[in-house]
C-alpha cells in the first residue's frame, strides 16, 4: 500500500523560511516523479514545484521561482521543499503527489500525479 505524508508546516511571520518533507513507502521512490502543490479552501490545487525522477530536473511555478527549492534523497524515499522569503499569499495547505515514470519529464499538473498526502499546513502573518 502506497503512502504520501507530508510534514514541516507552521505558523511563520513574513520573511522567514519553512522546510516541508515528504515521506513515502509502499513504492520504489527513484521511479516516481514528484510535486509540490498547495490549495487554499475554495480554490483550484496549485502546482508549486515539481521534481523528475533522478532529480536532474526541477520546475517551480513563477510565484516562488528564486525562493523555494525542490530536492530529493531517492535513498532516504524523502522529498523536501525548502521555502525562504515566505509571503502572506504562501499560505495555503502543501500537498505532496508522486506518478511512476520512466522518463524525466515533469509537470505540475494535479492531473498527472496518482498518489496524494493529506497535506501539512502553512501559515504566514504579516
Amino acid at each position: 500500500q502506497v503512502q504520501v505524508v507530508e510534514s514541516g508546516g507552521g505558523l511563520v511571520q513574513a520573511g522567514e523560511s519553512l522546510r516541508l518533507s515528504c515521506t513515502t513507502s509502499g513504492l520504489t521512490f527513484g521511479d516516481y516523479r514528484m510535486g509540490w502543490f498547495r490549495q487554499a479552501p475554495g480554490k483550484e490545487r496549485e502546482g508549486v514545484s515539481g521534481i523528475s525522477r533522478s532529480g536532474a530536473r526541477t520546475t517551480y511555478a513563477d510565484s516562488v521561482q528564486g525562493r523555494f527549492t525542490i530536492s530529493r534523497d531517492n535513498a532516504k524515499n524523502t522529498l523536501y521543499l525548502q521555502m525562504n522569503s515566505l509571503k502572506p499569499e504562501d499560505t495555503d495547505m502543501y500537498y505532496c503527489a508522486a506518478r511512476v515514470t520512466y522518463t524525466e519529464y515533469i509537470t505540475l499538473s494535479p492531473a498527472d500525479y496518482d498518489y496524494w498526502g493529506q497535506g501539512t499546513q502553512v501559515t504566514v502573518t504579516s
